[in-house]
């Protein structure tokens, strides 16, 4: 019994163990019955199918640098306008310009690179109402996981940039952080745009992780903090390197 003398409900498997993995609305069984591990085993084998064709539209492109940043910022933004430049330098330079395929500063990003007749790629999330792949994409592809999709955002790019953003954006750039400092990607350049937005983050970061020793002081070598779209790029023609998946 659950606290308060309720009882709480639990996705079980036919063993009557939890099942402990999470289906999105779309997914779960409209019955009382709760999902079985066949069904399951099912879904392992479209996660499969996902990989299997991002990588494989993946291969057709070289020279890609993957852009984050907020969904919600609007082409007046201060920041989509630096996103935008940030396309059409890479561009010009002849990169390919990956983003997730939705609004703001992917949205811009995609833009400058389209204005500039740059390869503009959108990763784009198969949601009901809140995503929608913006008009300046060339190549596209779209997922229903939001894990897959983020693997293929990250796979085989040669340099990462992070507008501002909110939790999603956040979560991909400690990711990528992270698996460089720990040796999972070879170190390529991370830059994240905007002074103002990232640099209270991280003088958090100075000031709490390394004096507890939860980071080492060099872990900040791994990322470059800038203020326009000119500096990231010059960053990304001189330090960016060719590498395949991960």
């Amino acid at each position: 019994m659950a606290k308060g003398g309720k009882n709480k409900k639990q996705p079980f498997d036919m063993h009557g163990r939890v099942c402990r993995i999470p289906l999105p609305p779309d997914e779960a069984v409209q019955t009382a019955v709760p999902a079985q591990m066949n069904e399951i085993t099912w879904r392992i084998f479209r996660i499969m199918a996902e990989f299997v064709e991002g990588f494989q539209f993946l291969s057709q492109f070289n020279r890609e640098v993957s852009i984050f940043g907020s969904a919600r910022l609007k082409e007046d933004h201060k920041w989509y306008q630096e996103a935008r430049r940030l396309g059409q330098l890479l561009a010009e330079c002849g990169f390919t310009t990956i983003t997730g395929g939705g609004p703001g500063i992917m949205e811009a990003a995609n833009r400058g690179a389209m204005e500039r007749e740059g390869i503009s790629v959108g990763i784009n999330i198969q949601l009901p109402l809140e995503q929608r792949i913006n008009p300046y994409v060339n190549k596209g592809r779209g997922f229903h996981y939001f894990f897959t999709r983020k693997i293929m955002l990250a796979a085989s790019a040669q340099a990462y940039v992070f507008f501002p953003g909110g939790f999603g954006t956040l979560d991909e750039m400690f990711e990528m952080i992270t698996l460089i400092q720990t040796g999972k990607s070879i170190r390529i350049p991370i830059v994240l745009v905007g002074k103002s937005f990232w640099r209270p983050l991280f003088d958090w970061v100075d000031a709490q992780m390394i004096p507890h020793k939860l980071i080492a002081p060099e872990d900040r070598a791994i990322y470059r903090i800038v203020d326009t779209a000119e500096e990231a790029f010059d960053i990304i023609q001189d330090e960016s390197r060719e590498r395949s998946f991960f």
